[in-house]
């Protein structure tokens, strides 16, 4: 299993949202095909065919935790996988 596909792992269970490095979940984002739009500290992240706009400020080097549970919502709606046998 490569870092993504645990990242997902961790922010689909849920019981890890205050422990998300911010850099690994935008990292994550544009992996899965995100665009990134930066205004001021807020990191705006767009995906074609997806409603939701996802938007991000860090917390020093982590994730917010309410951000970690939007994103949840998110990838379990649009039924996002990861396949990082590559990696």
């Amino acid at each position: 299993m490569g870092k993504r596909e645990k990242l997902l792992k961790k922010i689909l269970s849920g019981q890890s949202d205050y422990s998300i490095s911010f850099s690994d979940l935008t990292n994550l984002l544009i992996f899965l095909g995100f665009k990134r739009r930066l205004k001021g500290s807020h990191n705006i992240f767009t995906k074609d065919g997806i409603i939701e706009r996802i938007n991000l400020q860090a917390e020093g080097s982590m994730a917010k935790g309410y951000q970690i549970k939007q994103i949840r919502k998110i990838l379990t709606t649009y039924k996002f996988i990861i396949n990082d046998d590559n990696e």
